[in-house]
């Protein structure tokens, strides 16, 4: 999957750099496996702004994908890798043995014909990308994606292009997971998950080369809180390029939440138990 540029015809073309999957198939998504997608232009139920820069863009219909992997030792043979528009990774269409038809994240190495399985226990010392075992059957220093935080709740871990968690180890019931960060944490060891790591990891190398495609994605310009007006941002105003506060403002929202330098993670998080090192290699705070 090589990034490919083009000629500079056009003023926008002297700048994109795209991704060009040579496996992907140019089909219709599998028409019982997608569902319309509303768009909310980033308001909440009373319209009201809540994600800000949201509007626009092309429509696209919501591809549904198997996350939970629970058509447990049937065997299911990959019918073709398709774009999704709602995530950077690639989709794989894949076919069981008894008709039934899924998408799941299309990783690393997983071509059209491959033959995958989701079970309990593997039998042959054979994992390969795709398939889906327990934690606690997948031997240390693996590569997997597509990881459960709780048993049956589905993949919520390492699901965008290129990402993958290391399984350091399993004891007393607990997997220990290296996250790309470098942050440990335990999780249930008979959590699922799949081999390998997510495709498409070149598309972080991709340069838009033009607003309007932005645009396309759904995405609205972004505007700078140093160029608003006090009324609109706490770092506006100022006669020309000021910083304001007799020194150099710090970086906030527009609610005054500090964005830089200021850790956001509330000292309560209940998730905070099952860390094992933070991102930083230090221990999570009351640990030693």
């Amino acid at each position: 999957m090589p990034i490919k540029t083009s000629r500079p015809i056009t003023p926008s073309l002297r700048y994109t750099s795209l991704n060009h999957c040579d496996e992907i198939v140019a089909k219709r998504p599998e028409r019982g496996l997608t569902e319309s997608k509303n768009k909310t232009g980033g308001r909440n139920c009373y319209g009201r702004l809540t994600s800000r820069r949201r509007g626009g863009g092309h429509k696209q219909l919501y591809r549904i994908l198997d996350f939970k992997r629970a058509r447990l030792d049937i065997r299911a043979r990959v019918q073709a890798i398709e774009y999704d528009p709602n995530r950077s990774a690639l989709i794989a269409l894949i076919a069981y043995t008894d008709g039934v038809k899924n998408y799941i994240l299309a990783p690393k190495g997983l071509k059209i014909g491959d033959s995958i399985i989701s079970t309990a226990k593997c039998e042959n010392n054979e994992y390969r990308p795709g398939d889906a075992f327990p934690l606690e059957t997948i031997p240390p220093s693996t590569r997997v994606h597509a990881v459960e935080l709780m048993p049956g709740r589905g993949a919520q871990l390492a699901r965008s292009a290129g990402a993958s968690l290391e399984l350091v180890a399993v004891e007393n019931g607990n997997a220990q997971l290296r996250l790309p960060s470098g942050e440990i944490r335990l999780v249930n060891a008979r959590c699922r998950a799949t081999i390998g790591e997510v495709g498409n990891a070149d598309h972080i190398n991709e340069s838009l080369g033009k607003a309007g495609r932005n645009r396309w994605l759904g995405r609205r310009p972004r505007v700078r809180g140093m160029a608003m007006n006090p009324v609109d941002h706490p770092n506006g105003g100022g006669q020309g390029k000021s910083k304001g506060g007799g020194g150099r403002q710090q970086v906030v929202s527009p609610w005054g939440q500090l964005a830089k330098g200021f850790p956001t993670r509330r000292r309560s998080q209940r998730s905070n138990s099952v860390i094992l090192v933070r991102h930083n290699g230090r221990p999570p705070r009351g640990k030693k």
